[in-house]
């Protein structure tokens, strides 16, 4: 198989959205837009999905507030971005020269935070897709509208009656009934799931007897959360989308293997996080392995391997 079957092999699609390369920059990992041009990663990306942004800048938790695992990471960033506005008249307008395209992650601290930068981002005709970010668990309110699927399918609900051109995501967590998260979410009108968000964890140093993190608690991410995230997007693609919508899988991808395992599991397409922090030149080295892969598999298109555990 040459190359250029090896990138048409690669090619898939994401609720209309052509991509070509299933391999997507997870939000918060990947700077705003093009920060990972110097790495060479955005030509293996099929896009890239902006930090969180929110109606007004954050400037997130205090310091120390990354801390390395010995099986991943632990972050609570606190959502610290430079708000819709500056994103918009600074940021947004990469889109049209980046190799790849560009998604745009939602936060906010009640349902009109996200109405109202949802509506803004509709109208940048270069974002084709949404993401909620409904599901932080390093902020004091990052989790509200995932306590319950009736509170996700309300906001959710409201941020659907405003975005009418792009593609409407919403970003799960992997504790709790995600299953009935994600079916209120389809209930609600999403085009698609991203599954999953990091772990509750917390870490403490045992000489000072004091929390690693400033916020005392946050995301767990990297290879640890691997195992979980496989079978999220197992669990939600047979109980609830059986194939119908569209899922992006992600954590703990480090190698092509982890993202040929999600694949299998059900993910549309594969968000890449923590190794970019680590590996900005990761993208590359895993869609080469997806490449050969799908020669192994004697298949034409990555498209035919999603969901095919068991088969």
């Amino acid at each position: 198989m040459c190359h250029n079957a090896h990138v048409s092999a690669l090619r898939t699609s994401l609720a209309g959205i052509d991509l070509h390369s299933p391999l997507i920059g997870a939000a918060g990992t990947a700077g705003y837009t093009t920060e990972l041009s110097d790495a060479g990663a955005l030509r293996s990306l099929g896009a890239v999905t902006s930090k969180s942004l929110t109606l007004h800048p954050r400037e997130g938790n205090e310091l120390p507030r990354v801390i390395p695992l010995r099986a991943g990471m632990l972050n609570a960033i606190g959502l610290a971005n430079m708000g819709i506005d500056q994103f918009i008249a600074e940021r947004a307008g990469d889109a049209s020269a980046m190799p790849c395209r560009l998604f745009a992650s939602v936060a906010g601290h009640c349902v009109d935070d996200f109405v109202q930068v949802a509506a803004r981002l509709d109208r940048e005709t270069e974002v084709p897709l949404i993401e909620l970010n409904v599901s932080c668990p390093n902020t004091v309110d990052g989790r509200t509208f995932t306590a319950d699927p009736s509170a996700l399918n309300e906001m959710v609900s409201q941020v659907r009656a405003v975005v009418t051109r792009a593609k409407l995501f919403a970003k799960l967590p992997p504790d709790g009934d995600t299953v009935a998260l994600a079916g209120g979410a389809v209930e609600a009108g999403v085009d698609g799931l991203t599954l999953c968000n990091t772990l509750p964890a917390m870490a403490i140093d045992v000489v000072s007897r004091r929390y690693k993190l400033a916020n005392r608690r946050g995301g767990l991410s990297g290879p640890a959360l691997h195992a979980v995230a496989v079978r999220v997007v197992h669990d939600v693609r047979c109980q609830v989308t059986q194939g119908r919508l569209p899922i992006i899988g992600l954590g703990g991808v480090v190698a092509w293997d982890d993202a040929a395992e999600l694949i299998l599991a059900g993910a549309d397409a594969v968000g890449l996080g923590t190794i970019l922090l680590a590996d900005p030149s990761a993208p590359r080295r895993i869609r080469q392995g997806l490449e050969s892969w799908l020669t192994s598999q004697g298949v034409e298109s990555i498209a035919s391997l999603v969901g095919q555990v068991g088969s």
